[in-house]
């Protein structure tokens, strides 16, 4: 997806079908947000989506929030929604690649205060191989294509001994940085959601925990390998646009993503495939 970090007309215009063009819960007068109005989140589908739902069934009523939640399948159409009012927020991303699309696209989005919500595990699956070590000689092997997560996918295959990337190596490692690269391994680089699909092209590929679950892959049990979530920067965060990260609702959704309920409902629902990262 390393193309996806670049603001297109045609996904604009989805974005722009999608949603509608209307602005979510703001007072174009003042522009502050209304605080009785519902607050818009875009998400992917899984387990973002899940998670956000479970939050407007369970507990946004009794916390005195109205919540709406539109679904995405992309990285990019939920930070262009957010960016152009479309949306309230979204939750859908992990800090180094907010970080990257907005040094990309001149945006201006900040993860709400309060914390990150969950973290989906990073995993390599394959269906020809039962382990890395089984990887042959010029197998081929797929990794997400936009630059944080294909930073993150090299510096799993590095952590099991499959390549060695050059010093100072960070979130926006290519296969360009591999400096060691003893079985020769060829890498295919394509859009994150296409990953699961691209299992029986390849001999491995990198798949993010979300399209996993997507892709009927449970991140716990069907990875050949795994990211281990101790100090993990890549947990899953609250996003709005700056200026408005105290909107009272926000505040609440944070308060409610990491509370006990949402945190025993991921442990209960997902059985390891994502953690609570609170």
């Amino acid at each position: 997806m390393r193309n996806t970090a670049k603001i297109t007309a045609a996904v604009l215009t989805a974005g722009a079908l999608t949603l509608g063009l209307t602005a979510c819960g703001s007072d174009s007068d003042s522009g502050k947000a209304d605080p009785d109005a519902a607050l818009t989140v875009a998400a992917t589908p899984n387990p973002q989506g899940e998670i956000l739902t479970y939050v407007k069934d369970h507990l946004a009523k009794k916390a005195g929030l109205k919540l709406e939640v539109k679904e995405f399948t992309d990285y990019v159409t939920p930070n262009t929604a957010v960016q152009q009012g479309q949306v309230d927020a979204n939750y859908f991303q992990h800090k180094p690649y907010l970080d990257d699309f907005n040094k990309k696209n001149g945006t201006d989005l900040v993860p709400a205060p309060g914390g990150a919500v969950h973290l989906e595990p990073l995993g390599v699956y394959s269906k020809s191989v039962k382990k890395l070590a089984d990887l042959k000689k010029g197998a081929s092997v797929a990794v997400p294509n936009d630059t944080t997560n294909e930073a993150r996918a090299l510096k799993l295959l590095e952590a099991n001994g499959l390549i060695k990337l050059k010093a100072g190596a960070g979130y926006e490692a290519t296969p360009k940085d591999i400096t060691e690269n003893p079985r020769n391994l060829s890498f295919k680089e394509l859009e994150a959601p296409q990953l699961p699909r691209s299992l029986a092209d390849v001999d491995a590929a990198v798949i993010n925990g979300n399209y996993a679950l997507e892709g009927h892959l449970n991140p716990a049990k069907d990875a050949i390998a795994a990211e281990s979530a101790k100090d993990n920067p890549y947990a899953n965060i609250l996003v709005v646009k700056k200026g408005d990260e105290n909107d009272p609702r926000v505040e609440k959704l944070v308060k409610l993503l990491t509370s006990p309920e949402v945190k025993k409902f991921i442990e209960d629902k997902y059985d390891g495939a994502v953690v609570p990262a609170f």
